[in-house]
Parts: structure tokens; sequence; C-alpha cells
């Protein structure tokens, strides 16, 4: 999900890369994404490991906290007459669907992805540094020392994968905010889940670490790559939840 000249460089120290602005900006359609690895092809060294990350539980027992960066609510204004009281409204119903389990397959239609998902257990060395090299493949991979998607889900799935350069990687088409509100599907050792997209969005790579997408949302999916416009700098993350029944 990281594009670097070699594997072994972390998100954001690639030798001359831009000082990217921070989080969110407009994506273009651009799906060429520059070099990860030499002539190798790619690298993915993506900021995925927050620093409670070390020591986590895995699979569905997973329950890793995370820097809470939530907004703080706004304070009450000072009125002479009382506010109204808050319309209370029902959450839409959500299937649970299967039980929680390993995700397998990740169908994503708008995205033109269909492929398995294989699991990735991270290194003491990768909780140390807070950095994560997937193996150099087209792959989507699950990082297994957090949440798994289904019914009693903890945590947030994380799935990763590299985008490529000079070939169609599945993963180079996930830098474009029009996937925003478009469904995809994750098989799992269960059965399956349908998730829709509330977000595509993106994060400098020295920061995704203390980003809020490491914030404990069971039953959340979220997918990382590089982002395609700012190979060097930045991530595309797209976040989605479970389809209202």
């Amino acid at each position: 999900m990281v594009q670097h000249r070699s594997p072994d460089v972390a998100p954001g120290d690639e030798p001359g890369a831009p000082a990217p602005e921070p989080a969110r900006r407009t994506f273009g359609k651009r799906w060429l994404a520059l070099p990860l690895v030499a002539a190798a092809g790619l690298a993915i060294a993506v900021s995925v490991m927050p620093p409670e990350s070390a020591g986590a539980p895995t699979a569905a027992a997973s329950s890793t906290a995370a820097p809470s960066l939530s907004a703080s609510a706004s304070a009450a204004p000072s009125a002479i007459v009382p506010a109204p009281a808050p319309v209370e409204t029902s959450p839409p119903a959500v299937d649970p669907g299967p039980a929680a389990a390993q995700p397998t397959g990740l169908s994503f239609p708008a995205a033109a992805i269909d492929m398995a998902v294989l699991p990735l257990t991270p290194s003491e060395e990768d909780l140390s540094s807070q950095s994560l090299v997937p193996p150099l493949t087209t792959d989507a991979y699950w990082i297994s020392s957090y949440g798994v998607p289904g019914a009693g889900s903890v945590n947030t799935t994380y799935i990763a994968g590299h985008s490529w350069d000079g070939k169609d990687a599945p993963f180079n088409r996930l830098s474009d905010e029009s996937l925003v509100g478009q469904e995809f599907t994750l098989a799992t050792q269960t059965g399956s889940m349908t998730y829709v997209v509330d977000s595509v969005i993106t994060h400098d790579k020295d920061t995704l670490k203390d980003s809020e997408i490491w914030n404990i949302v069971p039953n959340r999916v979220v997918l990382i790559s590089c982002y395609t416009e700012d190979p060097w700098g930045k991530n595309v993350v797209v976040t989605a939840m479970p389809k209202a029944a």
C-alpha cells in the first residue's frame, strides 16, 4: 500500500520526499502510482502501528487500544430559554451477519477489486517501529492484531495492500473519492458482510500512526494503500461500516 524505492524505507522517509499537507485533500483520478521499490515494483511501508498496538491480542479477541482523537463536543450555549430537547432517533438496523471471523476475500465492484485477503501478523520489530511493510505482492493483507468482521466484532478490521507503478494493481484504484457511498463485501471464514464506504481520505505517512483511524470501532473496516497522487508522502484510507438492513 505504500510506494518506496526500497522495502526498508519507512513511510515518509524516502529521500527527497515532499512534506505533504496533513490529511484530507481532493482526489484526482490518476491510477498510476510511483515505484515502491527500485525495479522490483512496490513496497508499502505504511505507518500502521499505533503505539498501543504492541502486544495486542489477535483475531476476534482483539481490543487494541488506540489514541482517541475525536473532536471534543462544543460547549453548551448560555441561553435565556432552555434549548429544545433533542429528538431521539434510532440508528438504522444493521444485519449483524455471521459470527466475527478472519476475512478471506474482498469484492469491491466500484473499484474493480475481487481478490483474496491474506493474514499478516506484525512482527515485534513492526510493533516497535510502528510501521509495516507487507510482502511485495499485489495481494490484500488483513492485519491480524486488530479486529475481525462480523457479529461480535470488537475492533476495526484493517486491510492493507500495495499500489504499483507500471501495472494495474487492485489497490491503485482506492485513490478515488467517488467511492464514497459504494458497497463492498468481505468474505470471512463464517460467511460474508457487506459494507458501505463513508470516507476516502489521505493521511501523511509519518503521522498515520497517530490518526483517528486507530480508534476502536467494532465492525468498521479500513482499507489502506498508497495515495497515487502523492505516493511518497501520503496514504489513502477508505473507511466503511456495515450496510443497514
